[in-house]
C-alpha cells in the first residue's frame, strides 16, 4: 500500500464507524442540502460506486435504498470496491477529502 491508499482506507472505515453506530433517528435527521443524513450517505456510497465504475470501465448503476440501517454497509462496500482497483494518488486523495468532508458534517 501506499500513503494515499491508507489515507482513503482510513478515512473510509472512520465514516463507515460513525455510520454503523449512529443511532437511526439520527441518520434519519436533517443532513442539509440533502433530506436526510441517510439520504447523504447513499450519496456518497453513489460517488463511491460511480468512481468504481469508471475507473474499471464499467456501466455506473444506481444504489439501492435499502434503508437507513445499510447505509454504513453501502458505502463500506462501495469504498472497498473502489480502492481494490488501486485508483491513482490523485484520485486516492479525492476520495479521502470526500470521505473526510463527510465525517466532519455527519
Amino acid at each position: 500500500m501506499n500513503p494515499a491508499q491508507d489515507q482513503a482506507r482510513i478515512e473510509l472505515g472512520r465514516v463507515v464507524d460513525r455510520l454503523r453506530t449512529m443511532p437511526l433517528v439520527r441518520l434519519a435527521g436533517p443532513w442539509p442540502p440533502y433530506a436526510t443524513r441517510a439520504e447523504g450517505a447513499r450519496a456518497l456510497a453513489q460517488r463511491l460506486a460511480d468512481r468504481a465504475a469508471d475507473l474499471g470501465g464499467w456501466p455506473r448503476h444506481p444504489i439501492p435504498d435499502v434503508g437507513d440501517a445499510a447505509v454504513g454497509d453501502q458505502v463500506a462496500v462501495t469504498g472497498a470496491d473502489l480502492l481494490a482497483l488501486d485508483p491513482s494518488p490523485d484520485e486516492l486523495a479525492a476520495v479521502a477529502a470526500d470521505l473526510r468532508e463527510v465525517r466532519l458534517s455527519l
